[in-house]
């Protein structure tokens, strides 16, 4: 089994937050001895529907003889919010561990549910990481697939490209439909195939409104569902000002390199180096590396972007409380020049000169232009966070 980087409180209560099928059951059931915790699922339909109906058998349950020493794990808690009143009285009364996942924060934040006023902390769960695959990592693989267990696992590219095609159709049918979150479902499939197209781009929501069909703050619905259901999230623009920072606009990421091609409907299309198909799914990979292991890592840290209207631009810019920040390119390349170093030597001097300043790449050869190093992408995520 691959050991994940995250790092679980043994005793204290917590939130544990991710996409459907990054693994949070598994990792659970591997961490905490059943003989000593109850585990709960919401997606099994008699134990939802038994709640549902009688939410006072879960305190029973839970306070049962044999079960009123166990920690308690309830899987996919957004189902059924109003359990949580019974745990936020439990931890309170009896000091009890409760472990809540959940594959989406939207039904939560609808109905204001009070995420125990602090008493669970909140941890994240993500696709896989290089770090966590070491030698089984395959880059090629990991950018045509994603890091979800089960597509990167699977046994060849054709049960790869299955499971993501029905991940994507599951994902349309169970988050967004049963919910009734979109009035018009049509809409929102275009929208998710633009969403996709758009994928590490500066968003512009009135261009994509127009070719969805929707008004703009359709469009801006559409994206706080794809942040509430943990498929993606914004990076935003960097400025001096943080207020304004906040009107230049942000770039959207999904969450996972496969879920992306799989909506982009380009699973069957092999990624080849020097295409920018496969560049932009490099870039993707490493953003997402790097936002990975900052939440597993659980650093302080602030990542943006940053763009000249001459389109000069440097991909990320990690600010680090009590350290400099770190400006970031990053190149799909095999073989680096000073000319990779262009943008970090001119907009990255004229934002912080002494920032540090680094290119990762696929040339595995460390070298320095002037104030920047440029290093395998791998050595740099190493030397960020192993």
């Amino acid at each position: 089994m691959i050991k994940r980087s995250i790092n679980l409180p043994k005793n204290n209560s917590f939130f544990l937050f991710g996409s459907r099928g990054t693994g949070k059951t598994s990792l659970l059931e591997s961490f905490y001895s059943k003989k000593d915790t109850i585990f709960i699922d919401l997606l099994d339909l008699k134990v939802f529907d038994e709640l549902t109906l009688d939410p006072t058998r879960f305190l029973s349950l839970i306070d049962s003889s044999k079960n009123s020493e166990k920690r308690v794990v309830v899987d996919e808690i957004q189902k059924l919010p109003k359990l949580l009143d019974v745990v936020h009285s439990q931890i309170q009364k009896k000091k009890r561990q409760f472990v809540l996942t959940g594959s989406s924060s939207r039904r939560l934040k609808q109905q204001g549910t009070n995420l125990l006023a602090g008493r669970a902390w909140v941890f994240s769960l993500y696709p896989f990481s290089s770090l966590e695959l070491k030698k089984d990592f395959d880059l090629i693989k990991a950018l045509e697939r994603g890091g979800l267990p089960d597509a990167y696992l699977a046994e060849d590219d054709f049960s790869a490209k299955e499971f993501l095609t029905a991940y994507v159709g599951t994902y349309l049918q169970k988050e967004i439909q049963q919910e009734q979150w979109v009035r018009k479902l049509e809409p929102f499939r275009k929208f998710l195939a633009i969403s996709a197209q758009m994928n590490g781009k500066i968003i512009n929501k009135s261009k994509i409104a127009s070719e969805v069909g929707v008004d703009d703050v359709t469009v801006a619905n559409y994206f706080e569902i794809l942040e509430d259901t943990l498929l993606g999230f914004f990076l935003p623009a960097y400025h001096r000002s943080v207020r304004k920072s906040q009107r230049l606009s942000s770039k959207f990421y999904y969450i996972d390199t496969g879920i992306s091609r799989a909506l982009n409907q380009t699973l069957s299309v092999p990624l080849l180096p020097q295409t920018s198909a496969f560049g932009n799914a490099f870039e993707h990979w490493v953003v997402l590396e790097i936002v990975k292991n900052i939440s597993y890592k659980r650093l302080d840290w602030n990542l943006s972007y940053a763009r000249t209207k001459d389109d000069v631009e440097i991909d990320l810019i990690i600010t680090r409380p009590g350290g400099l920040p770190l400006m970031i390119e990053i190149k799909s390349s095999d073989r680096v020049t000073k000319n990779d170093a262009k943008s970090l030597l001119t907009l990255g001097e004229d934002i912080n000169s002494d920032a540090e300043k680094w290119i990762l790449s696929r040339d595995p050869l460390e070298q320095n232009f002037a104030k920047v190093r440029a290093l395998y992408w791998l050595d740099g995520m190493k030397e960020l966070f192993a």
